[in-house]
Parts: structure tokens; sequence; C-alpha cells
């Protein structure tokens, strides 16, 4: 196994577009998929796999890896992107989604995909389940830490809260909970289905230290990892404030993007926003190719 860790320290900026490019060829391959939650995790995930993140290929060590848990399941794509464009599965594997007898199912699953850690698609369970293991893991007096990225929505269950409240009373300063606020669910906006009001300060009542930064800011979600990891003693919750198909202004705008089978302005809209990205980062297609 390749005992190397990820934590390269990317271009940052860069590596979001190139999981925006990799992310929008797999989706329009493969027809129809989950766009606009894929897309509004794609700078979040630049930055916790292009920088902090300490993680080998295949399973981890649970004393020595850093974890990382897709609770909003249906973002797999986005994750599925990054763990090809890091050496965790090959490129070619992208054409793959969702097709019968894939290693990349809709939503991520431990058991087909290297370097999936958790198997999510119920929503809420995966935050359950990244607790769990942050209190494991300092129980064992272990340094690794744990990620995991939650959607708006997704706090609508209630065992979220159960296991955010668990955290705050053991202290666990080694979890980041990264709250995906694009204000909208697959049954409309959130603030009209379950209005959660100011998760800051929901987030700081239950005892977590709690701040806000903009979800499509590479940088800003850099500078909130580095002073969350400054203030010891709480589990760590960053609210991202994003857009549902954050990235491509077309798809921003269209209302109905959760699940996506694209009209014929849909895909021409996607296939001029894929035009661009391979422009800006030189590739030519899916397999990443570089321009001579």
């Amino acid at each position: 196994m390749d005992n190397t860790f990820r934590n390269t320290s990317l271009n940052l900026e860069f590596f979001a577009k190139e999981i925006r490019l990799s992310l929008l060829e797999q989706l329009y391959n493969r027809g129809f998929g989950h766009y606009g939650g894929s897309l509004s995790i794609v700078e979040v995930l630049a930055v916790v796999y292009g920088k902090w993140i300490r993680n080998t290929v295949g399973k981890p060590n649970i004393n020595e890896d850093d974890w990382f848990i897709l609770s909003k399941g249906h973002g797999g794509p986005a994750l599925y992107s990054v763990l090809a464009l890091q050496g965790y599965i090959s490129k070619n594997s992208l054409l793959t989604l969702n097709d019968n007898g894939t290693m990349l199912p809709s939503h991520p699953d431990k058991n087909l995909t290297p370097g999936i850690q958790m198997t999510t698609g119920s929503l809420g369970q995966g935050v359950s389940v990244a607790v769990g293991l942050a209190k494991g893991i300092k129980g064992d007096g272990k340094d690794a830490r744990v990620f995991t990225i939650v959607g708006d929505g997704e706090l609508n269950e209630g065992q979220c809260w159960e296991a955010i409240s668990f955290a705050a009373h053991h202290k666990l300063d080694n979890l980041i909970i990264f709250v995906d606020n694009n204000k909208r669910q697959l049954d409309g906006l959130t603030v009209d289905i379950s209005n959660p009001f100011d998760f800051v300060e929901k987030m700081t009542a239950f005892g977590c230290d709690a701040q806000e930064v903009a979800g499509n800011d590479v940088n800003l979600i850099d500078a909130a990892i580095a002073k969350a990891y400054a203030t010891p003693g709480k589990p760590h919750i960053i609210i991202l404030d994003t857009i549902k198909g954050q990235g491509v202004s077309y798809l921003e705008n269209l209302f109905d993007n959760h699940h996506l089978r694209p009209t014929q302005a849909d895909e021409d809209a996607i296939k001029e926003a894929i035009a661009i990205l391979r422009k800006q980062t030189g590739k030519d297609e899916i397999g990443g190719c570089e321009h001579d």
C-alpha cells in the first residue's frame, strides 16, 4: 500500500477548478445526477484534501490516518473526482458512475471504492459515525483527526443534533463538521421546510466552536480550519455559506438543481462550463490530458 500522506498543499484554487471540471464531465457523461449539492462542496473538498487531511491510499489506520466522511452522501460524485485526482482511483473509472457493477455508485460505499472510509446515504448517519470515531481516537490518545460534511437540509434529522451534543459534551476538538449551507434541499428551500435559523448561534449554544465563512473561497475555508485548530477543547463547526450548483452560474440560477436530468438548454450550459474549465486548467478530456 502507498503510505504517502496526501496533504500536499496544492494550489487550492486550481485544485478546486480541477475538481469542478472532473465533476461536471463525470455527471455529463452519466447523463443525470446530483449536480447542485455536489458542486456546492467543491471548494471545501479542495481545501481538506489539498492541504489538511493526512491519509493514505487504501483503508486508513485509525491510529495514524485522518478520516473523512461525506455525511451528505448524494455529493459522492464530487468526492470521486477528488479521489481520482489524488490517485486513490483511476480517472477513467469516473466514466462508470452509476453503471451496473461500477465501483462508483451514486452514494459512497466503502466496500466498493478505495479511499471511501464510510458508506453514506441515509442522512444523519455519517455525522454520527464521525463523532464516534473522534471519541474513539481521543480515547486511544491518538492524534488522528476527523472531517465530515453535512448538508443544511440533512440537519433536519434529529440524530445530527444528538451527535453534536455528544461531541460537545466530550470536548472532541479533533472533529471538524462542515455544514454545506446551500439553502436548498430536495423538496425546496430549507428555510421553508424547516427553518434552521442561525447555525452559528445554535452550534455555539450546543457548546461547539462555530464560525461561518464563504463556502466558495478556498483561502477563507483554509483560514477557518487553522482558526478551528487554534481553539482547543471543543468540536469545531464551520458553516459554509454556499450556493447550490456553485461555480456554474447557469446551475446556480436553476432552482430545481438537486438531481438533474438535463434538458437541451441545461446540456448546452454544462458543456459551456466544461469548455471554460478545460481552458482554465489545460485539460482536454476526462482523463486529465494536458495540452501539448
